[in-house]
C-alpha cells in the first residue's frame, strides 16, 4: 500500500518491515494486523488492516514519530 501524507510518500513494498503483530485468523471479523515500517529516509509509519469487527475496519498507513516507533516496538516484542 502506497498512502503520501504531508507530501511525504509512505510505501510497504520499499520500506522496512520493523515489526508484525496479528490478532485473530483469516476471516475473523475481529481479526486484525499491524506493521511497523521505515522509510528509506528514516521516517516511520504503521500499517493497519482488519475485518470489520476490528479496530482497523479498512487499509490505512499512520506515520509515527520515533519516540512512538520505539515504544510500539518495546510493547509488541
Amino acid at each position: 500500500m502506497k498512502k503520501t501524507i504531508a507530501n511525504v510518500d509512505y510505501d510497504t513494498e520499499s520500506a522496512e518491515l520493523l515489526g508484525k503483530v496479528t490478532a485473530g485468523s483469516i476471516g475473523d471479523p475481529a481479526g486484525y494486523e499491524e506493521c511497523l515500517f521505515k522509510t528509506e529516509s528514516g521516517k516511520f509509519f504503521l500499517y493497519t488492516n482488519g475485518g470489520e469487527a476490528s479496530p482497523y475496519t479498512k487499509e490505512d498507513i499512520k506515520r509515527m514519530s520515533k519516540a512512538k516507533a520505539e515504544e510500539w516496538l518495546q510493547e509488541h516484542k
